[in-house]
């Protein structure tokens, strides 16, 4: 009877928590605001915004630091009263996400409103994202590598791929539905693989003509239809450097904008320790090679050069070159950890950060 009564406890415990956990209240409201466009817009008169203009986040620089302000419904409406359109912008708001006391977040692009009337009002710029995403802190940067996804997928979304009419979003900015054809559109993301190949002691980097001199990152690529990440992996791997996976683990994932929503899945590959001559595919890499553990060490150890490229992209993932030998015993994890300022950002970097702490160990 006792066993029995436990275990009523600890289910009634279990539930408890669940009905009462913060998280699970904020998702599920966050579903109701989605779901209910009269609740949605209620939420809108108590909650914050994010501004964008053409894309381009509202950042505010206070001493050292870069800010992302959100303005409350009473800001907005005071800055679009200058335009006269306030209704009109803040329909056009997308919800994306809500504070654990279940304030909702919202953003809007007012890329058709003045630039300069905005930054004069707000002090503060309209910023390119790819810069933002390292100048602002890690939490920031997640919300508007979000945000700017979800405003760009309605961007290009307006019109019903099958009727050509235009489609109409809900209030939150969950989908968009085409009333002459029915067909409901969600936003979308593609996968894209990111792969730390190793022969057991050494790992495989590579650089393609676009990136900045001297850089090098893990080899990636988008799953194609009907693959899965395992396929697309082994596929990846033959394709750029002509070598046969053997075995692979998933590591971790990111949200990544650029070009678009991308969900970028990060692996480690093995191939045999025998099979390890590279064949490189010209056409889409200018170099490939394997890089011993000192040698990717020294290479985090050393100073980035500017990662502008000609075209004015930044790019997160980024291992620099380094010719130099060093004697010194391969730093463990947290130490490596240490000399990269936007490592949240770089999911090339935290595989192999992970490889250093596994090689570290033998």
């Amino acid at each position: 009877m006792a066993a029995i009564y436990q275990a009523v406890h600890r289910r009634a415990s279990s539930l408890f928590c669940r009905l009462h956990s913060t998280y699970v209240r904020k998702m599920r409201y966050l579903n109701e605001l989605k779901e209910d466009d009269s609740l949605c817009r209620q939420a809108q008169t108590s909650g914050t915004f994010y501004l964008f203009h053409n894309l381009f986040p509202f950042l505010q620089k206070v001493g050292n630091k870069y800010l992302v302000p959100q303005l409350s419904a009473a800001e907005m409406k005071t800055i679009l009263e200058k335009f006269k359109e306030t209704e009109q912008w803040i329909e056009k708001s997308v919800l994306i996400g809500c504070s654990d006391e279940h304030v909702p977040h919202f953003a809007v692009d007012l890329g058709a409103l003045e630039k300069s009337v905005i930054e004069s009002e707000l002090k503060g710029a309209f910023t390119d994202l790819q810069k933002a995403l390292f100048i602002v802190d890690e939490k920031d940067s997640s919300v508007l590598a979000s945000a700017q996804s979800l405003l760009r997928w309605h961007d290009s979304h307006q019109y019903c791929s099958k009727s050509g009419q235009p489609t109409q979003k809900n209030v939150a900015g969950s989908k968009r539905v085409c009333h002459a054809s029915g067909i409901t559109y969600y936003p979308q993301t593609s996968p894209v693989v990111i792969t730390l190949v190793s022969d057991g002691s050494r790992c495989l980097l590579s650089r393609q003509p676009s990136f900045p001199p001297g850089m090098f990152s893990a080899l990636s690529g988008f799953c194609d239809v009907g693959e899965n990440v395992e396929e697309t992996v082994r596929r990846e791997v033959a394709e750029e450097v002509g070598l046969e996976v053997e075995s692979l683990r998933y590591s971790a994932s990111q949200h990544w904008p650029f070009p678009s929503s991308c969900l970028m899945i990060a692996c480690h590959a093995l191939v045999r320790a025998q099979q390890t001559e590279i064949s490189m595919n010209s056409q889409e890499l200018e170099a490939a090679r394997w890089f011993g553990l000192e040698e990717v060490v020294e290479g985090l150890k050393r100073e980035p050069r500017s990662s502008k490229q000609d075209n004015g992209v930044t790019s997160s993932l980024q291992f620099y070159q380094n010719y130099k030998s060093s004697k010194q015993k391969p730093p463990k994890l947290l130490k490596a950890k240490s000399v990269l300022q936007r490592g949240q950002h770089q999911t090339a970097i935290s595989l192999i950060l992970r490889y250093i702490d596994l090689q570290s160990h033998f």
